[in-house]
């Protein structure tokens, strides 16, 4: 178990390293506008800045923005608490023209742009209301990856300048990382679940405020990548979301399966991390409050040790009625309640990328594509992954995968890339196919399923010591929604990318405007993106061009997953479908 922690960690890290842009090549930002755009909001009058879009139009950023109180000393491990407009004169000018705080995180550690009092958003559109009237645009909500311990919603990686090339309106969130937002004794000292109340209360604040940007509040979509596209899928779920969006868009994530099932037994031990006393949950969050906060945020990678199963130590967990009235996130099992269609019956976009983490275990062995390496490999994840099983039916499982991933593989090469095949199925790939098909089954509404492969010439992860992506990796697509300037040059319209930025920014924005991603069509988008159905299986692949295909990829592969992981049997009474 420890071994199989260790290479987890070092993968992760791994990621890290890559998402905070080393190795990138930048190029420089737009110049400083010496222009302030106002909004009055009952938290004060914001103080904004000019930005420029990819093909010239005039944004008008809100940056920095606080939608709740800070969630420090006796809030910390609480719910977030919403902001109290009598701490802030209605005359007052606040400033908005930077991001806010980061929460911290192992990769935001002890920096001046990094705090604890860290829930801020950004709030992004190219018009404001004025004497003519309000815009009232659609809203879509950013929601980012990290695997609940790592980045941030800020401009520099993901910044608004390719999407506020449509008219729509476009907010980007911090949330609680690690154990600040995700810790849990499991009982009314901490029922858990806070970095999800927080996205919570930054919906809440869009219905509230949005209007005063030129926002639709009737009209809002949520996406999230990676643990944000998990996010999604929980929020489609939880009660206290419902109501508060429209559409969802659920990008790369959707391992709905690896809730924390020992919720005190974690906070024993991160109260163990950093030397707190663990006999009860009253003792643990005491001392734990007394903590700093960068040291709590450090100790993320050696909860690994405890929970190794999955890319990230944190995850949602089951409120239990506590009998006290206070909302709860996560109510019941979320796999039945996909399956009984007790989720909120929106349109929904959700796919993956060609190659997601096809690199990340490459990586972790070095090149190390011995049959002892990889069997120790497969065996430690596999191990990890399937806790639920007795000795026999483990062995068998991994049997299994051995011979469908590795008996015709002749190279060391072929060895590697299986080895990444098998990693980004089991961990994105598969949960994205499964959650998907479940919400297709069971919704009401359009459910429209991609395939992402277009490489262009930058990436989340290179080929050791070159420039080359290694395929089409996971947050790959991001580049062509968001400006990434930690990591990717700004293009321009003679870049070779820029046909995939449009074709893909006006995609987004028409499911966001309209709920059909290819409602609207131009020279780029020139398909009919056909649904998602139990009778027609077919998905959209976005490559150079836009082509429908029938049938789902990866089939035989899927298909192994499915005869492994055979999803619960749930009454025939309890199938009726909800609204």
């Amino acid at each position: 178990m420890r071994r199989n922690a260790q290479l987890l960690a070092a993968v992760l890290l791994c990621l890290a390293g890559a998402a905070a842009g080393y190795g990138g090549r930048k190029r420089p930002t737009h110049s400083p506008s010496t222009e302030f755009p106002e909004v009055q909001t009952p938290q004060g009058r914001l103080r904004g800045s000019l930005l420029r879009s990819l093909d010239g139009r005039t944004i008008y950023s809100f940056r920095g923005v606080r939608y709740a109180q800070p969630p420090v000393g006796e809030l910390r491990f609480k719910p977030p608490v919403p902001v109290s407009t009598s701490t802030t004169s209605s005359r007052g000018i606040v400033d908005a023209t930077k991001d806010g705080a980061f929460c911290p995180s192992i990769r935001e550690l002890n920096t001046n742009a990094t705090s604890e009092d860290c829930l801020f958003l950004n709030v992004y559109t190219t018009k404001l209301p004025d004497r003519s009237g309000n815009p009232r645009r659609p809203v879509m909500i950013f929601l980012h990856p990290g695997a609940l311990y790592l980045f941030r919603g800020s401009s520099d990686l993901f910044g608004p300048q390719y999407l506020m090339d449509e008219d729509i309106v476009l907010v980007t969130l911090n949330y609680r990382l690690g154990a600040l937002g995700f810790l849990s004794t499991g009982d009314s000292v901490l029922p858990g679940n806070n970095g999800f109340k927080d996205q919570v209360m930054a919906f809440r604040w869009v219905q509230q405020n949005i209007a005063l940007f030129g926002g639709d509040p009737g009209s809002v979509t949520i996406a999230g990548y990676s643990a944000g596209s998990i996010s999604v899928y929980l929020h489609m779920l939880s009660p206290m979301s419902r109501g508060l969006f429209h559409r969802g868009m659920a990008m790369s994530g959707a391992d709905l399966t690896k809730g924390i099932t020992d919720p005190l037994g974690q906070a024993r031990l991160q109260a163990r991390l950093v030397n707190c006393t663990d006999t009860t949950s009253e003792e643990i969050i005491n001392c734990l409050k007394g903590k700093d906060a960068f040291e709590i945020a450090e100790s993320a990678a050696i909860l690994y040790q405890w929970n190794s199963s999955t890319p990230s130590a944190f995850g949602y967990v089951v409120e239990q009625d506590l009998g006290d009235g206070a909302e709860r996130f996560v109510t019941a099992d979320v796999t039945e309640q996909l399956l009984k269609g007790n989720f909120a019956q929106i349109p929904l976009i959700s796919g993956s990328t060609k190659d997601e983490l096809t690199w990340l275990p490459i990586q972790t062995l070095e090149g190390n594509f011995s049959q002892s390496a990889v069997d120790n490999y497969v065996t430690a994840l596999l191990t990890g992954l399937f806790q639920d099983r007795n000795a026999t039916e483990l062995a068998e499982l991994i049997q299994q995968v051995k011979e469908f991933y590795f008996n015709d593989r002749q190279t060391a090469n072929e060895t590697g890339v299986a080895l990444g095949q098998l990693y980004s199925d089991i961990i994105v790939i598969f949960p994205v196919d499964r959650a998907t098909k479940l919400v297709s089954r069971r919704n009401t509404a359009p459910v429209y399923y991609y395939h992402f492969v277009y490489q262009g010439r930058y990436s989340w992860a290179y080929l050791p010591g070159t420039q080359t992506p290694y395929g089409v990796s996971h947050h790959d697509d991001l580049i062509y929604l968001f400006y990434i300037s930690a990591l990717v040059p700004e293009f321009v319209n003679t870049d070779p990318e820029y046909t995939t930025v449009k074709r893909m920014t006006k995609i987004w924005a028409n499911f966001v405007k309209t709920g059909n991603p290819t409602s609207e069509k131009t020279d780029l988008v020139n398909v009919n993106w056909e649904t998602l159905t139990p009778s027609t299986p077919r998905h959209l692949q976005i490559g150079s061009q836009l082509t429908m295909k029938q049938g789902l990829f990866y089939e035989d592969r899927i298909r192994l997953w499915e005869r492994l992981s055979p999803l619960p049997n749930i009454s025939r009474s309890s199938r009726k479908k909800t609204g």
